[in-house]
C-alpha cells in the first residue's frame, strides 16, 4: 500500500514508519520541517495540518495519523491550541488526503480515571484534561467519517509508551522512565515522587505499538470502524520502575518525596480485543527490556 504517516519524525510516528517500510509498504512521512529525521525508506513530505492547502493529496491507500499535541499539563494552560491542532488538524487531514484506511493514534486519556481495572474498550469515556478531550473529539470525527463508507477506520487507544528504536529514546522527560534515566545519567539531581510511589501504571514498547498500527492498517476495510486498546497489561509501581532503572543501569536514582496528589492508584489496559481481533501481542514490553534499550539510546546520544 501507499501510506501517509503524519508526525513521521516524532517518537511514535518514526517507529510506525519504520515498521511499515519493513512490511513492504511505500511510505510518505508528513513533517513540518525539511530537515526532520525520518526512517530510511520513508519519503519526507513537508506540510502542516493547520494549512489544508499545503497538505499532500495522495492518492493514498492508507493513513496513520500520529501528529498531535500530547502534553497533558500544557493542555490546561492552552486548551484552545490543543483542540485546534488535535481536532481541526484531523479534520483537515481527512478532507485533504482521502484514503481507504485510516489508523488514528489515540490515548487512554479519553477514559479519564475509571474505577474498573484493567480498562476495556466498553468503559465509558470521561476525559479529565483538554488533551484527553481533544483526542476524543478527533476520534469521533474519524469514526463518524468511517460511517459514511468513505474510509475504514481503526482507533488505537494507547496507554504509556516507552522504549527506543534506532537509538532514539523517548524525548519527553516529563514521563517517568525518561525522567528516572535522566537522573541515572546525572542530567538531573533527583527524581520527584508523589506520595509513597505505589501508583501502578503499565508500559508498552514503542515498537510494539508500531506493530499494532501496521496490523490495524492491513486489516481494516472501507466502512469498518474499530476501536482497540493497546497496552501490555503488565503493571509496575513507581518504586518498581526506579528499582529496575537502578538494576539495569548500575547507577543510583536519588528520589525526593512530595506530598501525595489525587491520582488513581492503578491504570491498566485490557488488550483482549486487539489480541483477538488482530492477533497482535506485545513482544518487547517487559520493563527490563524497555529500560535497557532506552538507557543504551540515552548514553549513545550523550556520548
Amino acid at each position: 500500500m501507499r501510506v501517509l504517516v503524519t508526525g513521521a519524525s516524532g517518537y511514535v510516528g518514526y517507529a510506525v514508519g519504520r515498521r511499515l517500510i519493513a512490511a513492504g509498504h511505500e511510505v510518505d512521512g508528513l513533517v513540518r520541517h525539511p530537515d526532520a529525521r525520518v526512517p530510511d525508506g520513508v519519503r519526507p513530505v513537508v506540510g502542516d495540518l493547520l494549512d489544508p492547502g499545503g497538505l499532500p493529496r495522495g492518492p493514498y491507500d492508507g493513513v496513520c495519523h500520529l501528529a498531535a499535541l500530547t502534553q497533558v499539563r500544557e493542555s490546561f494552560a492552552e486548551p484552545l491550541r490543543f483542540f485546534t491542532v488535535n481536532v481541526q488538524g484531523t479534520v483537515n487531514l481527512l478532507q485533504a488526503v482521502g484514503g481507504t484506511r485510516v489508523v488514528y493514534g489515540s490515548t487512554a486519556a479519553v477514559y479519564g480515571t475509571p474505577e474498573r481495572q484493567p480498562i476495556p474498550e466498553t468503559e465509558g469515556t470521561a476525559p479529565t484534561s483538554p488533551y484527553g478531550a481533544s483526542k476524543l473529539a478527533a476520534e469521533q470525527a474519524v469514526r463518524f467519517h468511517a460511517r459514511t463508507g468513505e474510509i475504514g477506520a481503526v482507533v488505537l487507544r494507547t496507554f504509556n509508551v516507552a522504549g527506543s528504536v534506532d537509538g532514539r529514546p523517548d524525548p519527553d522527560e516529563t514521563r517517568l522512565i525518561p525522567k528516572a534515566l535522566a537522573v541515572a545519567a546525572g542530567r538531573a539531581p533527583h527524581l520527584e515522587i508523589n506520595g509513597d510511589g505505589a501508583a501502578v501504571r503499565e508500559y508498552l514498547h514503542v515498537d510494539d505499538l508500531a506493530a499494532a498500527h501496521v496490523r490495524a492498517l492491513e486489516a481494516v476495510r472501507p466502512g469498518e470502524e474499530r476501536v482497540y486498546n493497546v497496552g501490555s497489561g503488565a503493571g509496575a509501581a513507581v518504586h518498581e520502575v526506579v528499582a529496575t532503572v537502578q538494576e539495569v543501569t548500575g547507577r543510583q536514582v536519588p528520589t525526593l518525596r512530595r506530598p501525595p496528589r489525587p491520582e488513581p492508584p492503578v491504570l491498566l489496559c485490557d488488550a483482549a480485543a486487539i489480541i483477538g481481533g488482530l492477533g497482535w501481542r506485545p513482544a518487547r514490553s517487559s520493563l527490563p527490556e524497555i529500560i535497557a534499550g532506552s538507557w543504551d539510546a540515552l548514553t549513545r546520544a550523550d556520548g
